[in-house]
Parts: C-alpha cells; structure tokens; sequence
C-alpha cells in the first residue's frame, strides 16, 4: 500500500513544474533568492519545493519540510530513515506533475537518489551549490556527469574542477560573500554589545551537534585568554533561540565579561577584534567583514585520523579552500585542549600587525567575487537550461543577510 502524501496545496495533474529539493537550513536560505526570482520574473512558472520556511516565503508551494529534521540534530539513522522516507514520497509525487528541471540544492548524497528519478522521467537536473568531491569522493565525478545539466558552483576554483572532468559547471558566486553590509543596523545593534578590550567573538556552529562538539573547548579558550588578558570583553553568538537555550544548559556559569548573543551576526562581527569560530559558512561572514579569525572543530581522534586519509585537500576552512593556502589559522579536525588556540589568538591579540596582514589577505578573497549576484545567475541558468526565455539584464535581486 501506497503511503499518502501531505501536501500544502493541491497539485495540478500533469502541470509543467520545476521542483527544488533541499535537505539542510542552509540550502532551504540558498534557494529562497533564486525562487523568488525565478516567479518574480516567470509569473506563469509552478515551483515546488521539498524544503523549508524561506523557500516557501519565497513563494514556492511547499509539499513537504525536508530541513526541519535536519536543525534538531537527529541521530545519524534516522537521519537516513527520514531521507528515505521523503524520496519515496518524490518518487510518487512526480506521477501527478510533469517536471521540466529539478534544482537540488546542496546535500548530495540526499539529492544524488532524487537526480537519478528525475533524470529517468526526462526533466532536467541543475546542482545549486556543487559536491565538494574535490574534497572527498573524486571517484563520484563519473555519477554525478550522468546526473546533472549543470553545477552552479559557489567557490571560484570548482568551475574549472568540473568542467576538467566534463561535468557542466559555472561559478556564480557566494550569497554570504556577495551581499551589501547593512551599515545601519550594524551600528546600531553595536551599541547594545558590551564592553571589553580586546574582544573576541565567539560562533560555536548552527547545528547542535556542532555545538556539543565544540563548546566546552571553546569555553576553556575564553577562560585562559581572560587570564592572559586582563579587561578582555567576550560574546558566544548563537544562530537562534533554540541553540542560544542549549548554550545557557550546557554553561551553566558564564565567566565574567563573556555573554550570549542571539543572531546579530553583522553586528558581532563588526565588534569584535578577533572572531573564533567553528568550520562553517560563518567563516565567510566573517570574511566578508574582513576580519581576523581562528578555526576550530573538535573531533575525536579516530575521526581526526580518518580525516587525514580520507580528505583530499590540505585545508578545512572555507577561506583557505578559497585562497588556496592557509591565510586563517585552522584547527580542523582538532582533537587537542585549548592552549594551542589560546596562543595564535594572543599572536593577533598582542601584535596588530598579525592582524592586518590576515584582513588583507581576506580583502583578496572578496576581490574573487566582485560583480557577482548568485541568484540572479543561478536563476538564468536555470531559465536558460528548462527553455525559458532570457532573464532581463538588470533583474530584481532580492536582499540577502546573515541574521
């Protein structure tokens, strides 16, 4: 017996649709821009969307959420049940609804499944946001040449990667990257931030795995730099309410001079004289600050070992990755207590020339991306590869933030 499909609305029978799939917070914010506008420009065109709130604010007819799972941490099996769980119903779904392009954005071995059913019913199939395989799993470029039309690639050096490899690819920028600083709210929210010299920001991660990973080592950072630096002011900024609770659980005391932002990234960001933060997105927020950071992700020692046979490229951080050499010290995976860290921090901390040389450096990556709108070339590719006519030249871009 069949399992019935929850649907937010009803699908029209054998309507023309393109379908976006997206298993994880980040990709739900990375599509809401191209959805929006993709219906602001094609009016006449059904999007559907196995995603999340903003894909749907954005406009797209939400049959299922596939990325609230992914926010509360579920354990690694269920994880797959879920995954499971959500092609079946896609695979069934698309009886009903006749699509012309399906846009998996991010989490390949979620979406590869999904890009095989597609492919088979004669749509065709575009990655927003590239497999990073030229970290992990090169032996996957051959699967996925046979599973897509064309990846829209965030990082400069992947167009090439790809297309070395005959897979079909074009950089089309980062949205973290490629947004204007809202000056205004910026310094506003500034002023509620508190005092301190010097000050160090803290960004524990987005997920709650991330967090109980990472949070202990970068408590005990804070608690020897403040013993080091007499006056230090600090914050630990949580990406929401629900994290900033997991936060208060799991400190139960908060050192003097260190506090619990909620959001406000921008504003943390500009604040701070040195941000440390676990490996992520974040790290290109703060980049696009220009501002000195330090990496972290603390793993145990079997997985640090693991990493180091199995990753194929000498960096973890995004800006490194970028830069192709390590401009921001990593610890990533790290697997050790916190004086190492303390120690680079304190070099940025007692000499400023450290961290001018770093804000430099980042000032080149944010150079790379200059003249780029990732979903306004996201949404003409996309346009261009289903057969839609052109995108104007000057489209609409919707405003994009890191809170």
């Amino acid at each position: 017996m069949e399992e019935k499909l929850p649907m937010t609305k009803p699908v029209p029978e054998k309507s023309a649709a393109l379908l976006f799939t997206a298993f994880e917070p980040s990709g739900d914010a990375l599509a809401a821009p191209v959805i929006q506008l993709l219906l602001k420009n094609y009016p006449e065109m059904a999007i559907y969307a196995w995603g999340g709130p903003r894909m749907a604010e954005a406009g797209a007819t939400l049959i299922d959420n596939s990325v609230d799972d992914a926010a509360m941490g579920l354990s690694a099996l269920k994880k797959i049940s879920t995954v499971r769980r959500h092609i079946k119903r896609i695979k069934q779904w698309t009886k009903s609804c006749r699509v012309l392009g399906h846009v998996a954005v991010d989490s390949p071995a979620a979406n590869f499944p999904i890009c095989k059913i597609m492919r088979a019913s004669g749509a065709r199939v575009i990655h927003l946001a590239a497999p990073q395989l030229w970290a992990w799993g090169t032996w996957r470029a051959r699967k996925l040449r046979k599973l897509t039309d064309m990846v829209l690639c965030l990082l400069p050096f992947e167009e090439q990667w790809f297309t070395d490899r005959d897979i079909p690819a074009s950089f089309i920028g980062h949205p973290r990257l490629n947004r204007a600083l809202d000056k205004e709210y910026i310094h506003t929210h500034m002023h509620n931030l508190p005092q301190g010299a010097p000050r160090l920001a803290i960004f524990p991660g987005s997920r709650p795995q991330e967090i109980r990973a990472n949070l202990r080592l970068l408590f005990n950072v804070y608690v020897e730099l403040q013993s080091r630096h007499a006056g230090m002011g600090g914050i630990i900024v949580a990406a929401n309410g629900d994290l900033a609770q997991m936060i208060r659980k799991r400190i139960k005391l908060f050192p003097t001079g260190l506090h619990l932002i909620t959001q406000q990234v921008d504003p943390c960001i500009a604040w701070c004289d040195l941000a440390l933060a676990v490996s992520g997105t974040v790290t290109l927020d703060i980049t696009r600050h220009c501002k000195p950071m330090i990496g972290v992700y603390r793993t145990s020692a079997f997985s640090w070992l693991a990493s180091k046979i199995l990753l194929r490229t000498p960096f973890c951080l995004l800006p490194n990755i970028i830069a192709g050499r390590e401009i921001v010290p990593e610890f990533v995976p790290y697997c050790g207590g916190p004086t190492p860290i303390v120690k680079q921090i304190s070099r940025y901390f007692l000499d400023s020339k450290n961290a001018a040389v770093q804000r430099a450096e980042l000032a080149r990556i944010c150079q790379r991306y200059q003249y780029k709108h990732p979903a306004v070339e996201a949404a003409r590719s996309i346009g261009k590869i289903i057969g839609l006519k052109p995108l104007p030249k000057a489209p609409t871009v919707p405003k994009t933030s890191a809170d």
